[in-house]
């Protein structure tokens, strides 16, 4: 029983990173180009592929992301508090990689921002449909699947303070690397197997002290 519950603990654990990062593709990179003009304090990058861009804002200035509508649809104020829009189309249509959600009623771009504080830490991470493929089949562009090709460019309009400015990038279509199984799960596979061999280690070593049913204990 010891031993099936270490086991179940380590699937789960080995599991879960997989699961969190199951929306970026690896056959695509969303590379950052610049941010137009440049700010001083605010940092940007790409995570997992293709999937959102975390944004830094040690600027002292507000940094408002704009929706698909040119609505405001989150920000980073000057003292590190992060809000977001939820009358915001992009609130909603974010949630998933192809957009493929209900957008209520009150997600209205023209009405005046519903803003709800999600964090303190001046670091803001959305998912962004306009750095990725929005299909789930190949681009035109790629002609062959063997070579890096270039998918797009594109440009997220955001606003610091009353200022425009844009975060500019391209994706590309990357091929696989080496055609093999990937190295993490190798090393989650080894990960499990170290539980494994410990888990029954340790039940081995606990019925090794217990006294054998008939024996006399001295």
């Amino acid at each position: 029983m010891r031993r099936a519950l270490v086991l179940s603990a380590a699937v789960t654990l080995l599991s879960a990173p997989a699961a969190a990062a199951h929306q970026g593709n690896p056959n695509f990179r969303s590379v950052l180009d610049s941010v137009t003009p440049a700010v001083k304090g605010l940092t940007l990058h790409v995570l997992n592929y293709d999937d959102r861009f975390e944004l830094t804002n040690h600027s002292g200035r507000t940094v408002t992301v704009q929706g698909y509508n040119g609505e405001p649809y989150a920000r980073v104020l000057a003292d590190g508090t992060v809000e977001i829009n939820k009358r915001s189309p992009a609130y909603y249509l974010n949630d998933d990689r192809f957009a493929d959600v209900k957008v209520p009623a009150s997600a209205d771009p023209k009405a005046p921002p519903q803003w709800s504080v999600v964090d303190r830490t001046a670091r803001l991470q959305w998912h962004d449909h306009r750095m990725h493929w929005m299909s789930r089949s190949l681009p035109p562009q790629v002609k062959d699947k063997s070579r890096r090709t270039k998918v797009f460019d594109y440009a997220i309009p955001l606003r610091v303070d009353a200022q425009r400015a844009s975060i500019r990038g391209t994706l590309f279509w990357q091929p696989d690397e080496g055609g093999g199984a990937p190295v993490g799960m190798f090393v989650g596979l080894g990960v499990l197997a170290l539980v494994a061999i410990g888990a029954v280690a340790i039940v081995r070593r606990r019925r090794s002290h217990e006294p054998v049913e008939g024996a006399e204990a001295w």
